[in-house]
């Protein structure tokens, strides 16, 4: 009986296969996870692979710090994880003729180049095991007239030859993976730089400080922000206030730090983003009678630089009991190595702060914002980190189960905010890009999960959508614009901050509903 015995595999082919994969449309549409395959597979051929490791692939691919924690950012995993569904699709499609594929084995990163006649060997040999249940090569054993027999095996002659077949063939791929992983000669090509600059959540050393706290506080997104430290002084006060709009946080913004106070914060050499987090929870129409505008003033400085003059938290966020962020580019420390804020009340009034955030910057232009309507973070297919949502005010968040055709991250899709609602989203002075983010739903039974069996109709979405009141979309009609996919984009450039330094974004119906999937800022 002739036993087909996988063929050897060379290192040219190996790169020929690597090459035909990268230059599929599965990895040109993701070019983060080919520059992921193309990393590792060039490790492999450099003879390198004891060094792919979690902590190598976080630090080289994904730009992370020297100090990348795998337990608190698991990008390296999520990432890996995609990279091996992409390659199965891509191998059930486009390269099923293939000889040669590449494969990712669950638990580990060093890909693997198999034969295309070893895995069908190795599944057949799986389904075989899987079919006994004790344990023996072949097919399962049934029980008749009290004698046991071997259901759709003539012979016993016949067992045995499928049980060598599995055997040899199990050998055979267990040398190709030996030879496979074997040093071969080394490659002089440099790996190939990642094509966007900023994936996963922010890169290098960030601090967060959450002012008058006494311990630490675990936001939505994951982030620590740790108790008040380095500071001079002023007073912890702690608010009874239940309710903060703009925000999934409210306990965030119940501590304070009020009064004169300062802060010396040691900081590495480097260019930083500074965002300063407030929240009047004092002065409001409960407590004043009129309203709390004009009830605290302050002035904030960085290392002697006036950053806010006459700050009013009220007046700048809207209203009171509401989150107001501000954001500073360009922030360095001091000759001495630390960054010096100031906060000092104006006209014998009390400053107040909740908190201090700062990330690594870059020169003139703050970091992008991506917002997704959703209660968690989420890392999207091109290994960008989405933040659960925030800035927010009115609407409701909805979660759909039946996915979104016209994207192949149909998952990013999965929830939205729905109503008449706005996002005020912090920035710099400067000119943006804002994309929306839009899916529709057909059918009666795709409604949000929280509508009853009986109210489940067609909703419309018909509505305008203003940045700072300037008409970005008029009488949009989501579903006519999704005829050909369930998801459209919309993007729009040169939009520039209000006098409050925010890019406030208002969804208002003209016929139903307005809706928004995600919101994505970029700098121009």
């Amino acid at each position: 009986m002739a036993i087909a015995v996988p063929e050897p595999i060379d290192l040219e082919a190996q790169r020929a296969e690597l090459e035909a994969v990268l230059h599929s449309q599965h990895f040109t549409r993701a070019p983060t996870l080919a520059h992921l395959l193309k990393y590792l597979c060039e490790k492999l051929f450099a003879g390198e692979a004891y060094q792919i490791k979690e902590y190598s692939v976080g630090v080289e691919v994904f730009h992370r710090s020297s100090s990348f924690d795998q337990n608190a950012d698991s990008i390296v995993r999520v990432e890996a994880n995609r990279l091996r569904k992409r390659l199965a699709a891509y191998y059930a499609g486009e390269g099923a003729a293939h000889r040669l594929q590449i494969a990712i084995p669950i638990g580990q990163y060093v890909p693997e180049f198999v034969s295309a006649a070893s895995r069908q060997a190795e599944a057949a040999c799986a389904d075989t095991h899987a079919a006994t249940p004790l344990g023996i090569v072949g097919a399962p054993i049934a029980k008749t007239e009290g004698r046991f027999r071997l259901s759709g095996i003539r012979s016993w002659w016949t067992f045995a030859a499928l049980s060598l077949l599995c055997v040899v063939l199990g050998f055979a791929l267990l040398m190709l993976r030996q030879r496979t992983q074997s040093p071969p000669a080394r490659s002089n090509q440099p790996a190939a730089q990642p094509v966007e600059s900023e994936l996963g959540p922010p890169v290098g050393e960030e601090l967060r400080i959450l002012a008058g706290a006494g311990r630490s506080f675990v936001d939505h997104a994951g982030k620590l922000w740790n108790a008040d430290t380095w500071f001079e002084g002023g007073t912890a006060v702690k608010s009874s206030v239940q309710n903060i709009w703009r925000t999934q946080d409210p306990g965030f913004y119940r501590t304070s730090r009020q009064g004169s106070f300062r802060y010396s914060i040691p900081l590495k050499k480097g260019i930083y983003e500074l965002r300063l987090h407030f929240a009047e929870t004092v002065y409001d129409p409960e407590s004043t009678g009129t309203g709390g505008e004009g009830s605290r003033l302050m002035t904030v400085r960085a290392n002697g630089k006036t950053l806010l003059t006459r700050f009013d938290v009220v007046a700048d966020a809207g209203a009171s009991r509401t989150a107001d962020v501000k954001v500073f580019t360009d922030i360095q420390p001091a000759a001495d190595g630390q960054l010096h804020l100031e906060f000092a009340g104006e006209e014998g009034k009390q400053a107040i702060l909740s908190a201090i955030e700062i990330l690594p910057g870059f020169p003139g232009r703050i970091r992008s914002v991506r917002v997704l309507a959703r209660q968690t973070p989420y890392y999207s297919n091109d290994s960008h980190w989405w933040s659960p949502d925030n800035y927010f005010q009115g609407g409701q968040l909805a979660t759909y189960t039946a996915p979104v055709k016209g994207t192949d991250d149909a998952e990013l899709y999965e929830t939205e905010r729905w109503g008449n609602f706005s996002y005020a989203i912090p920035v710099s002075p400067g000119k943006y890009s804002v994309t929306l983010y839009f899916a529709v739903r057909h059918g009666d039974w795709d409604q949000p999960s929280s509508a009853s069996d009986d109210t489940r109709a067609a909703v419309a979405h018909l509505f305008n959508v203003f940045c700072n009141g300037n008409a970005l979309l008029k009488n949009f009609n989501l579903p006519q614009e999704t005829r050909q996919a369930d998801v459209v984009l919309r993007k729009f450039t040169g939009l520039q901050p209000n006098a409050q330094g925010k890019l406030l974004l208002s969804f208002v119906p003209v016929e139903g509903y307005a809706t928004v999937t995600g919101i994505e800022v970029l700098p121009q």
